[in-house]
């Protein structure tokens, strides 16, 4: 059975994965909250309750895949349960340079059917520098799947989009931020949470 709104929530926030402060977000723009989708996975059997959730809103559209990827560090967790939902084989860009590029011998075949796995999305730029490491290597991306969609529904990446929760937060330009202007200590969270810009 599908997860409600309330229950995709209540998960978040039970593992402490919405957070509130003055955050510096991979864009660059300020946010006074943060969904830190790592703290979900402390739990695993969350993690996996979570990952089977999106997995279900995949398997009823009919979309059909041989491989998830995505991008390190975020979408790990996410790319490893949803491919363990979905009976997939699961794989992960590394980052090099900032740009992504497959590395372990990991490989993506001409006409390979792949499902792009990431944690959050605001803008898209990480998934979308996925999709266009997949379409360069011949594979054919079917979907995108995250656990949060910051975006307010603006993601757009011209293939089906799932996501189990969809937020519509407020971000600023530093120069316009109202945290910035009231002072506020500035956190860069993710792979460096908690460490101060």
């Amino acid at each position: 059975m599908a997860m409600t709104h309330e229950e995709i929530v209540k998960e978040l926030q039970d593992a402490g994965a919405l957070l509130t402060g003055h955050f510096k977000l991979r864009s660059g723009k300020h946010s006074n909250r943060f969904f830190q989708c790592a703290l979900v996975f402390v739990d695993p059997d969350r993690g996996e309750r979570l990952c089977s959730a999106l997995a279900d809103q995949i398997k009823e559209k009919g979309i059909t895949a041989e491989t998830v990827i995505s991008p390190a560090v975020g979408g790990l967790f996410v790319g490893q349960e949803l491919a363990r939902a979905l009976k997939l084989k699961s794989i992960f860009a590394d980052k090099v340079n900032d740009q992504l590029v497959l590395k372990r011998g990991f490989s993506i075949r001409p006409g390979e059917k792949v499902i792009i796995a990431e944690d959050v999305v605001t803008e898209g730029g990480r998934v979308q520098q996925t999709i266009d490491l997949v379409r360069s290597l011949g594979g054919i991306p079917v979907a995108v799947a995250i656990i949060t969609d910051r975006s307010g529904g603006k993601a757009n990446f011209g293939i089906p989009l799932f996501s189990l929760l969809q937020l519509n937060l407020p971000t600023y330009l530093p120069e316009e931020c109202p945290m910035c202007k009231e002072g506020m200590d500035l956190t860069t969270p993710g792979s460096g949470a908690g460490s101060k810009a």
